[in-house]
């Protein structure tokens, strides 16, 4: 089985910073891709950041210069630091990694149950 389990939101006045984290754990072969998506309320989930195994990243518009995604393959762990946070970056983020579990032949998503993030303005 595989788990891929996120930890770092709260509640944060606009400007402030957090840091999130998102550990995959089971039986793991390998690790392609690393990423985190949010929803926003009333609103579909959209790519944040993402993280290959090689370290090649990728940001979205809104996002770029404020948060960084970095990765420690040896912990199968991704981060996302979020800095000079605005309230419209208010929202459930998610983990995604997609990877190879013993035993299987083709990469798979698995994600997380998500944790709040909530910028006061």
């Amino acid at each position: 089985q595989v788990q891929v389990v996120e930890s770092g939101g709260g509640l944060v006045q606009a400007g402030g910073s957090l840091r999130l984290s998102c550990a995959a754990s089971g039986n793991i072969v390998t690790i392609n891709r690393m990423g985190w998506y949010r929803q926003a309320p009333g609103k579909q989930r959209e790519l944040v950041a993402d993280i290959t195994s090689g370290g090649n990243t990728d940001y979205s518009d809104s996002v770029k210069g404020r948060f960084t995604i970095s990765r420690d393959n040896a912990k199968n762990t991704v981060y996302l630091q979020m800095n000079s946070l605005k309230p419209e970056d208010t929202g459930v983020y998610y983990c995604e990694a997609t990877l190879l579990q013993l035993g299987g032949y083709l990469l798979r998503e698995y994600w997380g149950q998500g944790t709040q993030v909530t910028v006061s303005s």
